[in-house]
């Protein structure tokens, strides 16, 4: 099998994954955007998934991204970890942020961004170091300060699901925090939420995006 006809395959199935699973809760696959994400993947990867539909793709390396994103064209989502020193490059391609957990950062972002930003705040649900994460008690304070920036958009919330915590369970507990929030942000109605093991989980208990990798490209 060709790598197109692969890929093509794996997309495939994953959309009618994504099909199912908001048919199930109730939704419209047209309020769920598909990242695939291309960490690893050659960039004739990418261009293969642009040829098939896809304009989403999200990158955790700056490193990887910034090649990537001038080859190809799309909307570019950096979901990695962020380092202070990376920024200015990360917000020279990427046009979405998911991973946006530290005051600190955000004011790098006012100074050095190349163009509008849109931007998710990533939630720590059990409030342990390592997987990332602004503290729920932080989070308003983060949040204002990019609600009233004259040039980044606060569009939603992300998480990933904690180690030793079941997917729903994390799920569960993201949409009853994004719930308040959007009493006091109701433009942040976004939802990044779900990876290639858990996004039907996801899907139910509300995300908008999800971000795939393995399940479309294959194993790294």
């Amino acid at each position: 099998m060709s790598r197109h006809n692969e890929i093509a395959t794996n997309l495939n199935l994953v959309k009618d994954r994504i099909a199912a699973a908001a048919s199930k809760s109730g939704r419209s696959v047209g309020e769920i955007t598909l990242i695939a994400v291309t960490k690893t993947f050659p960039a004739s990867d990418v261009e293969i998934l642009k040829t098939l539909g896809v304009t989403d793709f999200g990158e955790n390396r700056d490193s990887d991204g910034a090649g990537k994103a001038i080859t190809v064209s799309g909307t570019w989502h950096f979901q990695g970890q962020i380092q202070s020193n990376k920024l200015k490059s990360i917000t020279s391609w990427a046009h979405v942020i998911h991973s946006l957990d530290d005051m600190k950062h955000f004011e790098i972002i006012e100074r050095v961004a190349a163009h509008p930003l849109d931007i998710f705040c990533q939630v720590s649900l059990d409030g342990a170091e390592g997987r990332g994460g602004v503290q729920q008690e932080k989070l308003y304070e983060l949040a204002q300060a990019i609600q009233i920036s004259s040039h980044h958009h606060l569009v939603g919330l992300m998480a990933v699901a904690p180690l030793g915590m079941s997917s729903a369970s994390a799920f569960e507990m993201l949409a009853k925090i994004h719930q308040s929030f959007i009493r006091d942000f109701p433009e942040a109605n976004k939802l990044s939420a779900g990876m290639s093991g858990d996004f039907e989980e996801a899907i139910a208990y509300g995300a908008t995006h999800i971000r795939v990798g393995s399940s479309i490209l294959g194993s790294r």
